[in-house]
């Protein structure tokens, strides 16, 4: 294979795994970040977040000499002398109050590769953007690039799941190109050329709606069952049986048909926001996703309309909550259902308790009056009802018979519908799942 010198602007979720696995595929890649801090820590061998199987590749490939880490982005496109021939745009887009993304920082890494630049570079959008985002990097480039430097623009959308990401990256069900010529399309061609699976080669403004259009699908399948699971509990159906009956066929799939407490995350509320703003902004009221983000608001509000149907007055009872996450095998609290949960307990005057394998640390920073529980039994320990919040397995492996003698009261409410109903009754306990009898 041809191996490439790879700049990853942007050493976040996307940014680092993307740098490091494309180490893993051999090329030499030095991943830029403007957090001094970050670049420190990731020089120390250690990482700034949470995400199964990074760590062992990331210091394998520091080891073997194919993976770097800079603050400047001169330093990134011209490591010691050598040059990169692809630039990974990978920063935040984070948006703005009426949904739209802030681009602000694309446009910045873009100028600044325009100026490091010195001979043909391919810039690749990582980063998830609104369409018409690469024409704008093309314009920012050509004006900043006074020497006339050639280059392209390329949209590469990412399609990681945190917690899942390395095995996403390195066997992916689709790599997707938005390209402009044939230059482009053979130097992306030779980046992604170890790794089997399809390729899609698409124009630039069809590849950036890709990735909105398949975000804000995947957050519909769960709005959609979210809703189902509302009419279940009315009637007194089972949605994990309806759910599966629908999965059953073909067309619509199992996966995402799963009931709970919404979607969270950075990727899926902030891309439907973003692709509503698109659409708005292009003349067409996308009405369907702001149904999609109201069912999610809505589905949020399970935990308390739970409690306050069986503990009656609220003020002072104890809640205990299993998770913070807003998925599991992450330590991603953007978004989370947790927080938002947390906040409407303790507006009503309940003490609340909580517990995360993982996101603890980072959550004690950003919640206050809680207590931060030893384990998941000690998070039961004197509660008048526990939920479970984010479907660790450990939370599945429980002792239920040691968490119903833990409790004050034993309301276990399973907001991600972990055990068997009949069971957990048997114990003892008053149960209580999403859509289900």
């Amino acid at each position: 294979m041809k191996t490439h010198d790879i700049c990853v602007v942007g050493s976040g979720y996307v940014g680092l795994v993307t740098g490091v696995c494309m180490a893993e595929l051999g090329h030499h890649v030095v991943c830029v970040d403007a957090d001094k801090s970050k670049v420190r820590t990731l020089k120390a061998g250690k990482m700034p977040f949470h995400e199964p199987g990074l760590l062992p590749l990331l210091k394998k490939n520091v080891k073997a000499k194919r993976l770097s880490f800079a603050h400047s982005i001169a330093d990134g496109i011209n490591p010691g002398g050598r040059r990169a021939s692809v630039a990974f745009i990978a920063v935040g887009t984070p948006p703005r109050p009426d949904g739209s993304a802030d681009l602000s920082s694309v446009e910045a890494v873009a100028a600044d590769i325009a100026r490091a630049m010195k001979d043909f570079t391919v810039i690749v959008d990582k980063s998830t953007v609104p369409v018409e985002t690469g024409a704008w990097v093309d314009k920012t480039v050509r004006r900043v690039n006074t020497k006339g430097i050639p280059f392209e623009v390329v949209s590469n959308p990412e399609f990681l799941a945190e917690g899942s990401a390395v095995q996403d990256f390195l066997h992916p069900d689709r790599i997707v190109l938005g390209v402009s010529t044939p230059r482009a399309e053979k130097v992306m061609r030779e980046v992604y050329g170890p790794i089997d699976a399809p390729v899609l080669v698409t124009d630039v403004k069809s590849a950036e709606l890709i990735k909105h259009a398949s975000n804000s699908f995947l957050a519909t399948k769960i709005s959609f069952v979210n809703a189902v699971s509302r009419v279940c509990e009315a009637v007194g159906a089972d949605v994990t049986l309806v759910a599966r009956g629908m999965g059953l066929d073909k067309r619509i799939g199992a996966s995402f048909l799963r009931a709970g407490l919404g979607f969270g995350g950075f990727c899926f509320p902030k891309d439907l926001e973003a692709f509503y703003w698109i659409a708005k902004q292009k003349g067409y009221d996308f009405k369907l996703l702001r149904a999609v983000a109201e069912v999610n608001d809505e589905q949020r509000g399970w935990v308390l309309r739970q409690v306050e149907s069986e503990l009656w007055n609220l003020p002072g009872k104890k809640v205990g909550l299993l998770g913070l996450s807003f998925k599991p095998h992450t330590d991603d609290l953007r978004f989370a259902p947790s927080l938002e949960i947390i906040k409407s307990l303790q507006s009503q005057g309940v003490k609340v308790s909580v517990h995360d394998p993982v996101a603890a640390p980072k959550a004690k920073s950003l919640l206050k009056g809680v207590r931060f529980a030893r384990d998941a039994y000690d998070c039961a320990k004197g509660a008048d009802a526990l939920v479970i919040v984010t479907e660790w397995p450990e939370y599945k492996e429980l002792d239920l018979a040691k968490v119903h003698r833990l409790m004050e009261n034993p309301v276990l409410l399973d907001g991600r519908n972990l055990y068997d109903p009949a069971a957990v009754r048997k114990l003892g306990f008053v149960y209580r799942s999403v859509g289900r009898p």
